[in-house]
């Protein structure tokens, strides 16, 4: 593996806080969605607890499996040496 470009560096910094910004949001929003409903709806305390308990671990879920599907599909490397730069190609100078 070679040394990585300032460019390629400056693409995973950019990845990494796209993934940490939509997971937070995405994740943020699936606890609103679970926990909301007992700011609108009065409830006993034992089912606010609940509901704050499940909306925490299914954004904490929901979070955690967002930044890994965006990190996952991450390409890393645009083309690879030696591969050709264009497609249907069978030689990279061609």
């Amino acid at each position: 593996m070679g040394r990585r470009t300032q460019a390629e560096r400056d693409a995973v910094t950019v990845e990494i806080g796209y993934a940490l910004a939509s997971a937070f949001v995405v994740g943020g929003l699936t606890f609103l969605a679970i926990a909301g409903p007992m700011m609108v709806i009065p409830m006993s305390s034992a089912a606010e607890r609940g509901l704050v308990a499940a909306g925490t671990v299914a954004g904490l879920l929901v979070f955690a499996v967002r930044v890994v599907y965006v990190l996952w599909r991450f390409p890393g490397r645009a083309v690879k040496p030696g591969q050709p730069s264009q497609p249907g190609r069978t030689k990279p100078d061609s």
